[in-house]
C-alpha cells in the first residue's frame, strides 16, 4: 500500500527513510518528500519504523498512520526498577483459588502481542483455558503421557522424574498444572518456521506483565510437551488443523509473596 506523506507537515530531515530497516524509502520524492521505491509492497515488513519516527506526524503507511499508534512518552522505570522487574520475576506454582477476570487476561495479551517476530509476522495465537473443571482433566491427560513416556521412553522419563510427578499425581495432588486457575498456549501454523521464537518471546513478555500487575506465571513445560508428542493431549487442545502449540504458562494469583532475589550462577561472557 505504499506512504502517504502529508506535505503540509512533512520537514524533508530523511528520518523515515533513515530507520527504515529494509531501506525502501528515499528521498527522492517530488520536492525531496520521501517516497517508496520500486517493490515496496512486497519487500515492506510493516514494522511502522517510518511512522513510529516521524515527529511531525507526516508519513502513514500500509493503512497505519499516526493517528492509530499510541503515544510513546519518556521510559516510566528507571533501570533500577527494570532490574527490580527481570530480577524479582519468579516462577509461581502455588496460587490461590481465585480466578482471573477476563478483561485482565486480555490486558496482558495486550501486552504480550508487541513481542518482536521476524520480519514483524506476528505469527502468534492464543488460547486461553479456564476453570479447574477444564484444567483437572488436561492434567490427568498429561499424567497419561507421562506414563506412556515411563513406558516406552524409560531413559528420557528418568532424565525428566516423570516416576515421582506420576506417583504425587496418583496421591492426590497436583503438580502439573499446580492448581492454576488458568493455562494460556501460545500457538501458531505448525510449520512455519518463524513461529516458534516469537511465540517464546510473547510468553515471556506475558509473565513479565503479570509479574508487574502482581499475578503469577509460570511455564507448563509439561502440557506442552504432552500436546506436541501425545495425540490426546493435541485434541484435547483442539487447535485449528495445521496449528500447533509452541509454549503455554500456567497464571493466577500467588498464594505466596516472596520477600527476596536469590542469587544466580555467574555470569559467564566471552568478550570479542
Amino acid at each position: 500500500m505504499g506512504i502517504v506523506v502529508d506535505q503540509q507537515k512533512c520537514h524533508k530531515d530523511g528520518l523515515c527513510a533513515l530507520d527504515c530497516p529494509i531501506g525502501i524509502i528515499t528521498m527522492d520524492g517530488p520536492d525531496g518528500l520521501p517516497a517508496p521505491v520500486e517493490g515496496f509492497d512486497e519487500l515492506c515488513i510493516d514494522c511502522g519504523h517510518c511512522v513510529a519516527v516521524c515527529p511531525h506526524e507526516a508519513l502513514s503507511q500500509g493503512g497505519i498512520t499516526p493517528r492509530q499508534c499510541l503515544p510513546l512518552d519518556a521510559p516510566g522505570l528507571s533501570p533500577e526498577q527494570l532490574a527490580q522487574l527481570l530480577k524479582g520475576r519468579r516462577s509461581i506454582r502455588r496460587y490461590k483459588d481465585q480466578p482471573l477476570e477476563q478483561s485482565t487476561i486480555a490486558r496482558l495479551l495486550d501486552m504480550a502481542r508487541y513481542a518482536p517476530s521476524g520480519h514483524n509476522v506476528q505469527p502468534v495465537k492464543w488460547l486461553v483455558i479456564s476453570g479447574r473443571d477444564k484444567l483437572m482433566p488436561l492434567a490427568g491427560i498429561v499424567a497419561d503421557w507421562m506414563r506412556y513416556v515411563i513406558k516406552e521412553e524409560p531413559e528420557v522419563a528418568a532424565t525428566m522424574h516423570l516416576d515421582h510427578a506420576v506417583a504425587v499425581w496418583d496421591s492426590g495432588e497436583d503438580r502439573i498444572l499446580r492448581g492454576a486457575p488458568h493455562v494460556v498456549v501460545a500457538y501458531g501454523e505448525a510449520e512455519d518456521t518463524r513461529v516458534p521464537v516469537p511465540c517464546a518471546l510473547a510468553l515471556g513478555y506475558l509473565e513479565l506483565a503479570a509479574y508487574s500487575l502482581g499475578l503469577g506465571a509460570c511455564w507448563a513445560g509439561y502440557l506442552n510437551r504432552a500436546a506436541n508428542d501425545f495425540p490426546p493431549m493435541a485434541k484435547a487442545l483442539g487447535l485449528p488443523e495445521g496449528m500447533a502449540p509452541f509454549g503455554a504458562l500456567m497464571l493466577g494469583v500467588p498464594k505466596y509473596h516472596h520477600q527476596r532475589i536469590p542469587p544466580r550462577k555467574p555470569l559467564e561472557v566471552t568478550w570479542r
